[in-house]
């Protein structure tokens, strides 16, 4: 594979990626920045069925310890069921909740964030891009309710993930109805402690320190992903669903693996060998925790329990 295929396919992963493995990193704080995209709560309502047996749940245990691994998906339709019996029941049994991050709907947090690493006014895409280009970008903008304009101050990686994450907010998706603030609130009502493996600078950084000329593909591959970003999210929360890992491995963790070992790397086993080890940490202790991350970071052969599991740590599946 050539230089500059290495690099088309490693954006590619994360514009097909924004909602999935990327979730974490960019979703947050892509919704949060631009309030006008943002969907109100629902009101509550009847819990959605879920499929099958729901999304799968591992447990590891030792004499004093019991920890929960749940995978979520970071935004998605109030359709979408998830909250199986066998989750609640976890859930209810834990003593505290881990998420990626802490507070992912903090805008006092992550709007300075976001000003920080993801505005260059003084370099702006209409600098970067070609004039074919940025009318390609304003007719995608246009379609969900922006225009090229208000993302020329963005630098390309944030201006791609904010195209990346429009279109699912028009298809219904919602980061209300995604499971860390559901679980989120869920914690705080019943007086759980909450936990984190990161901080949003941290998460936000991994996206904001790619080279200019990644960026600037990652955006140009976003214009060309975005009439099919929702069907992508649509398989991904499907297989989740119904627990199918091995068709989620498929659908978002082998293309990064093999088409861009860097981002796979970067994205997801340097962050899963840091939380593997929080995890054994964790162990060294007493209780029962409930760890909810992203789902791509529960699936693949460097997939958080296979990290354990090569540390001589047994990790079950569980099953009703």
């Amino acid at each position: 594979m050539t230089p500059s295929t290495l690099l088309k396919t490693s954006v590619s992963t994360l514009s097909r990626g924004a909602a999935g493995v990327a979730g974490g990193l960019a979703l947050y704080f892509a919704l949060t920045g631009q309030p006008a995209l943002a969907q109100e709560a629902a009101p509550a309502a009847a819990r959605p069925a879920i499929q099958g047996d729901g999304p799968a749940l591992w447990v590891v245990k030792d004499a004093d310890s019991t920890l929960y691994l749940f995978g979520t998906v970071h935004v998605l339709r109030p359709t979408t069921g998830w909250a199986s019996d066998r989750v609640n029941a976890a859930f209810d049994s834990a003593d505290e909740v881990w998420f990626e991050i802490s507070d992912p709907n903090n805008q006092a947090a992550i709007m300075p964030l976001v000003q920080q690493y993801g505005l260059a006014p003084d370099k702006p895409l209409s600098s970067l891009l070609t004039a074919e280009e940025i009318a390609d970008l304003d007719a995608a903008a246009r379609t969900v309710g922006m225009t090229a304009a208000q993302l020329d101050p963005m630098r390309p990686w944030l201006a791609g993930l904010t195209l990346s994450v429009a279109p699912l907010v028009k298809a219904g998706y919602d980061p209300q109805s995604g499971v860390e603030l559901a679980l989120k609130a869920r914690a705080e009502a019943a007086g759980k402690p909450i936990k984190a493996f990161e901080t949003i600078d941290k998460q936000i950084r991994i996206l904001a320190t790619m080279e200019e000329p990644l960026q600037l593909e990652f955006i140009r591959q976003t214009l060309e992903d975005f009439d099919d970003a929702v069907q992508t999210l649509d398989d991904m929360v499907d297989a989740w669903s119904r627990g199918d890992m091995a068709e989620l491995d498929r659908v978002v963790v082998e293309d990064m693996q093999q088409e861009a070992p860097g981002v796979y790397k970067a994205i997801l086993v340097d962050r899963n060998a840091d939380w593997a080890n929080q995890i054994e940490t964790l162990m060294q202790g007493s209780g029962t925790a409930f760890i909810a991350v992203g789902a791509a970071h529960l699936a693949g052969e460097d997939s958080v329990q296979a990290m354990l599991t090569q540390r001589g740590v047994t990790v079950e599946r569980l099953n009703d």
